[in-house]
């Protein structure tokens, strides 16, 4: 299985670490992708820009290394998101080389606009990497920035001829951070076995941003999770999708 988790800036992917992490020890793939460098996160001060996307490239592969990841930034501008096509064009073209079975993202209803703009362009780009034509296209008479490298892959790499993309037409499972008033029906993962590394991602970013939020918290959080669902520790999500799938039997 290929999981791929779209999140507008690191430290967003905290809400399904320990779910990301789950699969990855099990021997799926897994690839976090972030549609900006976060550059605009207070706590950088009047750090030059070069600064701010170094250290927060740095903040995206620890994270991924920690979990046996595969990561990539794109550059679409922090709290600049539109939810275009070009932008779901780029990541549809990401979509293509990876192959995700299923996605994660936000919810459709977040009050930052980058989270709802990407978990926009991260459901757009599902259509869009089904076509051929269109995930082999130049951008509006400019080519559109190379495909990123996904070493060690099959795939076309970051550079080469953009023509031999081949299109994605597999189902592809879209998962969002639960939201109450979402009409998607809920999924809650037991990440019992993973719990400590999502605290320990958890932990990083909160020495950086000297976040009050503490791992403690983070843990009875996943706790209060788990008792939903009859599991020491849960994640939670919406699956987009009008129905679950059948089951063999009742619980």
């Amino acid at each position: 299985m290929r999981i791929m988790a779209v999140f507008a800036h690191p430290d967003d992917e905290i809400g399904c670490i320990g779910t990301l992490a789950k699969h990855a020890a099990r021997g799926d793939e897994v690839m976090l992708v972030w549609t900006t460098m976060g550059e605009l996160a207070s706590q950088f001060g009047d750090a030059p820009h070069e600064e701010v996307t170094r250290v927060r490239r740095e903040h995206g592969a620890w994270v991924a290394g920690r979990i046996g990841a595969r990561h990539h930034f794109f550059d679409m501008g922090d709290s600049r998101m539109t939810g275009g096509r070009a932008e779901a064009l780029q990541l549809a073209r990401l979509y293509a080389q990876f192959r995700p079975n299923a996605v994660i993202t936000w919810s459709d209803d977040h009050p930052h606009p980058d989270h709802r703009m990407t978990a926009r362009i991260a459901f757009d780009a599902i259509t869009l990497a089904r076509i051929p034509k269109i995930v082999n296209e130049s951008g509006g008479g400019a080519a559109m920035p190379p495909a990123p490298d996904l070493s060690g892959d099959e795939a076309v790499e970051s550079g080469e001829d953009m023509t031999r993309l081949a299109a994605w037409r597999d189902p592809v499972r879209f998962y969002q951070y639960y939201a109450p008033a979402s009409p998607y029906p809920e999924v809650l993962v037991d990440i019992s076995d993973t719990l400590e590394v999502g605290a320990e991602v958890m932990a990083y970013y909160q020495d950086f941003y000297k976040w009050t939020w503490t791992a403690d918290q983070y843990r009875e959080g996943r706790a209060q999770l788990g008792r939903l669902c009859g599991a020491k520790h849960a994640e939670r999500f919406n699956l987009r999708a009008s129905h679950l799938r059948a089951r063999e039997y009742l619980d």
